[in-house]
């Protein structure tokens, strides 16, 4: 039985309890976030998904609602999953969550697949700015790693 809520961008989220936002590629990428979403169902918990089923390209607006979603529910999650799918994308969006947030103190769980491309500065970056972090090769290990945060 599924327990985890699930809130899709732009659906705002301002409850309580453990949330876990997937970071990643979402543009030339893998729908990656369904497989997280599903496999974190179980647990009590909010999946906040900032790929939308439909996004609206052609209101010009909706990129800017698209970064401000990001940003507030970035901060407000417990833990952050971030997923760097191999892709025709570097994901350069992705990346700069990823520094950003690994300047914080929040709780993160990082994976990038051998065929990614920037996936040796990942590891090299993360060296210097969180040691004690480990960069999964598949997406299955990275969730593994939110569930530990959550438990």
């Amino acid at each position: 039985m599924s327990r985890a809520r699930y809130v899709e961008a732009p659906e705002e989220y301002t409850g309580p309890g453990p949330a876990i936002f997937l970071a990643g590629g979402i543009q030339e990428c893998p729908d990656w976030q369904a497989e997280a979403s599903a496999a974190l169902a179980d647990l009590d918990a909010v999946v906040l998904n900032p790929r939308r089923a439909a996004f609206p390209a052609h209101d010009p607006q909706a990129e800017e609602q698209q970064v401000a979603w990001e940003s507030c529910h970035l901060h407000r999650a417990t833990v952050v999953l971030f997923w760097f799918a191999a892709s025709p994308s570097h994901q350069p969006i992705a990346l700069y969550e990823l520094g950003m947030m690994a300047a914080g103190a929040k709780p993160l769980a990082v994976g990038a697949e051998p065929g990614y491309a920037r996936r040796n500065n990942v590891i090299c970056q993360l060296q210097h700015a969180r040691p004690a972090l480990t960069v999964r090769t598949s997406l299955a290990e990275t969730i593994a790693d939110v569930r530990k945060v959550l438990a």
